[in-house]
């Protein structure tokens, strides 16, 4: 049975995800920060154990990491965003968005890193974002983290591939959850028409997607977007 440590697991795409790999038969341990509740409720549900760890804090994810078994499957999912002028946003705010995004994605990966080179065999799925391929107006910091991400994600896989470690990631389009509840309906609506699909994908389309990246394995190094032909 295959372990999976899921990030950002009590909400969104990270519980939908929990609940996929959990569905398929995976041994699920998920991490989250400020949503208990959520976090004891989607545990309950799918049997998977839940972890109160910040992925800012280099220490917490590795004593983390130590206390559970080995990880045969990481996914990077937490993540933040900020929606604004490159002028508005604050050092302090684009310091800690970079940390979340892309210092998790580096502490959580170093941190499972041992077990899966000793075990000569890992999988690595990191969440991006179709705007940290094409950019995005008024999400400068974000688009740049997501970016930063993908070019990662590319890097490690190469990195790794010799020892039997897989990295992927998937780039998911305009997705409804928590992070697009701000945006307007008609907006929404606006986007979803932009869609070749002609709709908004939901965090089962992303979970569905991190299964399949998960058993693929000949597939390493590559951005695999959930967009419904939004980016193509």
């Amino acid at each position: 049975m295959k372990h999976v440590l899921i990030t950002g697991g009590s909400r969104g795409i990270g519980a939908a995800a929990v609940r996929a790999f959990a569905q398929a038969g995976c041994r699920v341990t998920f991490f989250y920060e400020k949503h208990r509740a959520q976090a004891q409720a989607v545990a309950a549900e799918t049997g998977a154990q839940a972890i109160c760890c910040d992925v800012t804090d280099g220490e917490a994810v590795k004593a983390a990491v130590a206390s559970i078994a080995p990880v045969d499957v990481l996914i990077n999912n937490a993540g933040v965003a900020h929606y604004g002028l490159i002028s508005e946003i604050t050092e302090q705010e684009w310091e800690h968005l970079f940390s979340v995004n892309v210092g998790g994605v580096y502490r959580c990966v170093n941190a499972v890193l041992p077990a899966m080179l000793q075990k000569q065999s890992g999988c690595i799925l990191n969440v991006a974002s179709m705007w940290g391929q094409v950019g995005a107006s008024c999400e400068a910091a974000y688009s740049a983290s997501k970016g930063a991400v993908i070019a990662l994600t590319k890097a490690l896989a190469q990195e790794l591939g010799p020892s039997g470690i897989r990295v992927n990631c998937v780039s998911p389009g305009v997705i409804l959850t928590d992070m697009t509840a701000r945006v307007g309906e008609d907006v929404l609506s606006d986007l979803a028409e932009q869609t070749p699909l002609g709709r908004n994908g939901t965090p089962e389309d992303v979970a569905a997607a991190l299964v399949y990246l998960a058993e693929a394995n000949y597939v390493t190094g590559q951005i695999l977007p959930v967009n419904g032909g939004f980016v193509v």
